[in-house]
């Protein structure tokens, strides 16, 4: 039953990645993406790919968490990045992916930090390039230093 539970917590984690980029890229309201990503692909076979059976509660908390907490989650992405290089710059997959990322390091105590870090890279690793992967793999590493310091203080 874990086992389960924590593969769809992945794919919760992932379909929460790609709400978040079809919001960016589309300009898509959140309600219509909610229900769209709910109805039509968790779970789903889409030309035949099969979508994952997804935690729909932590898939809605990430896509949510995001929207409302943006305006403070971007300034601290930014700080992390690499000089010169504003949220704004960031490939739009790599752009959502830190951003949910930061939602559950900041918001989300309850998940432990390794494994938050851990998936988001993941997610990263099945869209983006060697390079971008490493990126996120750093940013995320860092924001997790400071949203969750006791968890590193050893």
């Amino acid at each position: 039953m874990a086992k389960t539970s924590l593969k769809e917590r992945s794919a919760a984690r992932l379909a929460a990645v790609q709400a978040l980029y079809q919001m960016d890229i589309a300009a898509s309201p959140l309600p219509n993406v909610l229900s769209e990503f709910e109805r039509h692909w968790i779970g789903r076979e889409i030309e035949g790919e099969r979508y994952e059976e997804a935690e729909e509660k932590h898939f809605r908390d990430v896509v949510e968490g995001v929207v409302r907490e943006q305006k403070t989650l971007d300034p601290l992405i930014d700080k992390t990045l690499n000089e010169g290089w504003a949220l704004k710059r960031v490939e739009s997959v790599l752009r959502a992916t830190l951003r949910a990322g930061a939602y559950e390091l900041y918001h989300r105590q309850d998940i432990p930090v390794r494994a938050v870090v851990s998936e988001y890279v993941d997610v990263a690793a099945a869209f983006l390039d060697k390079d971008d992967v490493g990126m996120a793999n750093a940013v995320l590493e860092s924001l997790a230093k400071q949203a969750r310091p006791k968890d590193f203080a050893n």
